[in-house]
């Protein structure tokens, strides 16, 4: 795999990238040689951050971890991405990439994982037609995460919902 490493507000060490390469490099089993995977380190007062995103055919794969120390934080991505290749390597290979950046041996590998997925509950509600701000407030009423309704303004369905730092995200669709 081909690292392109970068830092904010942090001086990228040897030592740093050695546990970068030690660490994310036991992902070598899943991805051919020619793959890339780009890391960014940063530091916002006493957050160690490490986002680590590796671009495949048809998608991203993409996982962050925060703690206080870089190391741990090192450590923790990488069980993440280990965890998201295992779970999502049926739907990621056969349905979205063929081989793609995918090692043959990871392909051909079985898993107890690949059981699909199960819905185990269907909510159905009327969407009354409301503005954002209006859907945003009653989100944050409920105490959820996210929340559909039907856009007033344009009669579409849509999605509220929360960002990190008490924001919001808007989710449009676009046909």
């Amino acid at each position: 795999m081909r690292y392109i490493i970068s830092g904010k507000n942090i001086d990228v060490t040897e030592g740093l990238k050695e546990a970068i390469y030690e660490k994310i490099g036991k992902l070598e089993k899943y991805f051919t040689p020619d793959t890339e995977v780009v890391v960014t380190l940063s530091v916002e007062k006493l957050r160690q951050k490490i986002e680590v995103t590796i671009p495949v055919k048809g998608s991203i794969i993409r996982a962050e971890q925060v703690s206080d120390d870089m190391y741990v934080s090192i450590d923790l991505v990488e069980e993440i991405i280990e965890r998201q290749m295992r779970k999502y390597k049926t739907k990621l290979v056969n349905q979205m990439h063929g081989n793609g950046n995918f090692q043959k041996a990871f392909v051909d590998m079985d898993s107890e994982e690949d059981e699909g997925i199960q819905i185990v509950r269907t909510k159905r509600f009327a969407m009354k037609p409301m503005d954002v701000e209006e859907a945003c407030i009653q989100m944050e009423l409920l105490g959820h995460n996210f929340f559909v309704f039907r856009n007033a303004k344009t009669d579409e369905v849509n999605v509220v919902y929360k960002r990190k730092g008490n924001t919001y995200g808007l989710i449009e669709p676009e046909f």
